[in-house]
C-alpha cells in the first residue's frame, strides 16, 4: 500500500504518544517527520549508504513547512548519494542533539540495562552542565570543571566521563569535532574507597551455617546463593539461568554481561543443581512460572542470611570477588580466573583479586627466603 504524501494539515494533525513515532512521506523516499512525546515535530532523512545507516535533522514542524522541508530533504539526500557530508544546522551541532544521536546508534550495542544507566547518567550528571554547548566548543578545561563540580558525588562522576568520552569520540566521527580531540582523554578519575571485599574464612563458615539452617525450608534460594559462590557467576546470569543451558556439566549462558560464555561446574555446583526441583524452563521460576524470578526475591532472602551471619555490608556480588580471591590463592593466573568470570580484559579480573593478610605475609616470606639465600 503506498505512503499518502505528506501535507502541513496532516502533520499538524497527529497526536503525540507515550513514546516517539515517525511517517514517512509517499513522495520522497528516506524523508519524514517525527512526532515527539512533548508534541513537537521534526522532519528528518534516512537512508542508508555504503551499509551505513544515516539519519539527519531537516527541521522542526512550524519553523518550517513540509515543502521547504521537503526540498532541503531532497538536496541533503543528493548529498549523501554523493558521499558528501551534509552539513550540520547549528541545532545539529548542539551537545544535546549530538548525544540523543549517539544514544540512538548505541542502542544496538549497548544491553538494555546498561542503555538505561548510561541515559541515567547523560540526564542526571551530564545534560544540566553541557546542554545548550555546542559540541566543538567543549574542550579540556570546560570538562575538568564539569568533573570538579561532580566531587560530592564521585562514583557518579567516574561512571558519567565514560559517557561523556563516547558522546566525544562520535561527534569527531560524525564531523563535528577535529580528530584527536576529545576531552575527556587523560582527565584523572576520584580516587575512592572500594566497596569490593570477599569473605575470610570464618565468615565463610559462618554464612554456611547459617545457609545450611535454612535449606529445609527454603532450598531454592540456599542454591541460588551457594551457586553464586561457587561459580563467580553474575546475580542476573543465575537468576535466568534455564535448565536447557546446563548439561555436558557446564552452564551456556545465551547473554552474559560480555557475551555467551561457557561456566564449567565443580561437582559441589553440579550436585546442587542435579537435587532442585526441576518445575518448568527456569531454574530459578518466578511466582509465575513461565518467568524467571526476579531479583528482590533473592535480596531480601540475602538481607537476612547475611544479618545472621554477622556480614553486614557484604553483597551478594561480593560472593563473586570471593570466588576469585579464593581461586588466586590456589595458585590460579588471572587469565584462568578471568575465563572463570567471564571478563573480557584483564584489567577488569585485577580488580575483583583481593589476598588475605596471612597470604601476603606468606608471599613476603617465601619471597624473602630466596633472596635471602644470596
Amino acid at each position: 500500500m503506498a505512503r499518502p504524501n505528506l501535507t502541513d494539515t496532516r502533520i499538524g494533525a497527529l497526536v503525540p504518544r507515550k513514546t516517539a513515532y515517525d511517517l514517512r512521506d509517499g513522495r520522497l523516499r528516506g524523508f519524514g517527520v517525527r512526532v515527539l512525546p512533548s508534541g513537537g515535530k521534526r522532519f528528518f532523512v534516512h537512508c542508508q549508504h555504503e551499509g551505513d545507516r544515516v539519519w539527519k535533522t531537516v527541521g522542526d514542524f512550524g519553523a518550517i513547512g513540509v515543502d521547504e522541508a521537503r526540498s532541503r530533504a531532497a538536496q541533503m539526500l543528493a548529498a549523501i548519494r554523493r558521499g558528501e557530508p551534509a552539513p550540520a544546522r547549528p541545532e545539529e551541532a548542539l551537545f544535546e542533539a549530538v548525544a540523543e544521536t549517539v544514544f540512538r546508534r548505541h542502542a544496538r550495542l549497548w544491553k538494555p540495562g546498561t542503555l538505561a544507566v548510561n541515559r541515567g547518567y547523560l540526564r542526571n550528571q551530564i545534560m544540566p552542565h553541557f546542554a545548550g554547548s555546542t559540541v566543538a566548543e567543549i574542550d579540556r578545561s570546560a570538562v575538568q570543571k564539569w568533573f570538579a563540580a561532580l566531587k560530592a558525588t564521585p562514583v557518579a562522576a567516574d561512571r558519567s566521563m565514560p559517557v561523556l568520552s563516547v558522546i566525544m569520540r562520535e561527534a569527531e566521527r560524525m564531523g563535528l569535532r577535529p580528530e584527536g580531540t576529545n576531552p575527556c582523554r587523560g582527565v584523572r578519575r576520584y580516587r575512592r574507597k572500594g566497596r569490593e571485599r570477599f569473605l575470610s574464612d570464618d565468615e565463610l563458615r559462618r554464612l554456611s551455617a547459617r545457609l545450611a539452617a535454612h535449606a529445609g525450608r527454603r532450598p531454592r534460594k540456599v542454591a541460588a546463593v551457594r551457586l553464586l559462590l561457587l561459580t563467580g557467576c553474575r546475580r542476573r546470569e543465575l537468576l535466568t539461568l534455564r535448565w536447557s543451558d546446563y548439561r555436558e556439566g557446564r552452564l551456556f549462558l545465551r547473554d552474559g554481561k560480555t557475551g555467551p560464555r561457557t561456566v564449567w561446574l565443580s561437582e559441589p555446583a553440579r550436585g546442587i543443581l542435579d537435587g532442585l526441583e526441576r518445575r518448568g524452563r527456569w531454574v530459578f521460576p518466578g511466582s509465575r512460572t513461565d518467568r524467571p524470578c526476579c531479583p528482590e526475591w533473592l535480596n531480601r532472602f540475602w538481607s537476612r542470611v547475611r544479618a545472621e551471619a554477622g556480614l553486614d555490608g557484604v553483597r551478594l556480588h561480593d560472593l563473586r570477588h570471593t570466588h576469585a580471591s579464593i581461586a588466586m590463592r590456589r595458585g590460579e593466573t588471572v587469565p584462568a580466573i578471568g575465563r572463570l568470570l567471564g571478563h573480557a580484559s584483564p584489567d577488569t579480573t585485577l580488580k575483583y583479586i583481593h589476598l588475605d593478610r596471612a597470604t601476603v605475609i606468606d608471599a613476603a616470606e617465601t619471597v624473602g627466603r630466596l633472596l635471602g639465600r644470596g
